[in-house]
């Protein structure tokens, strides 16, 4: 399973919020290279780079930070947040990302997620399928989190492996940030019905000994944040895991 340490970021800085609200706001690092340098002098190949300011404003805003990284490390880098143009995705790639994820437009606008992925190919895009779940099930959340839509996660997923999408991040919004261990049966119950996906699990990672829970589970990669910055997950233990 690889390991996807995260880096969010806003105005430029390393940041961390919980559940998505932006007044959870906490500063880790005014230096996102130095934070993506310490990951791969630990063996880490990936990082998950997620322009929170771009997600607000629905453009590419932190293309300077994602460039700086991209250039000065070796790390295979997933951009996300506020794609929504063609030029947005040009700004990107041109800018070092190897892959973007889309989640929002993904729901608003399924004809241009639809062609980019015809473009660039299933292994450059990945789906962000974002969810709160609640009473009516697992509802997909949109524009950074801050609007809850009617669809749910499993035909919408199952839609867009059908149309050859085959990266999938899946956030449980409600674990985001929260340190509580992550939605395993929620990615336990896509593995079973969604055949063939390489499902990334994102949130709520809380302990090293999750790992090899999501990765029994058959989840093809993890994305961690606040673990790490707090220092309940180290990157020692890491490094051990991956070598």
């Amino acid at each position: 399973m690889r390991i996807i340490p995260a880096i969010d970021i806003i105005e430029g800085k390393c940041v961390r919020l919980s559940k998505g609200d932006y007044n959870t706001k906490k500063i880790y690092n005014e230096n996102p290279l130095e934070v993506a340098r310490q990951f791969e002098a630990h063996g880490i190949e990936y990082l998950h780079l997620v322009d929170l300011d771009g997600a607000k404003s629905s453009h590419i805003v932190n293309h300077r930070v994602l460039e700086q990284i991209a250039s000065k490390t070796g790390l295979k880098i997933d951009f996300g947040g506020g794609l929504k143009s063609d030029e947005d995705l040009r700004i990107a790639f041109e800018s070092g990302a190897r892959q973007v994820t889309g989640g929002s437009i993904a729901v608003k606008d399924r004809e241009i997620f639809q062609s980019w992925i015809e473009k660039y190919g299933p292994e450059k895009i990945i789906l962000g399928a974002d969810v709160l779940p609640g009473d009516t099930g697992e509802k997909i959340a949109v524009s950074g989190w801050q609007e809850n839509s009617s669809i749910d996660l499993i035909p919408f997923v199952q839609e867009y492996k059908n149309q050859g999408i085959e990266y999938v991040i899946c956030t449980d919004i409600s674990k985001d940030g929260m340190l509580k261990g992550p939605a395993l049966e929620l990615y336990k119950k896509m593995l079973e019905n969604i055949d063939g996906i390489k499902l990334i699990a994102s949130g709520g990672i809380s302990a090293f000994g999750e790992l090899p829970l999501l990765e029994e589970a058959g989840c093809e990669g993890t994305i961690i944040g606040k673990a790490i910055y707090e220092g309940k997950i180290r990157l020692k233990e890491l490094e051990k895991y991956l070598s």
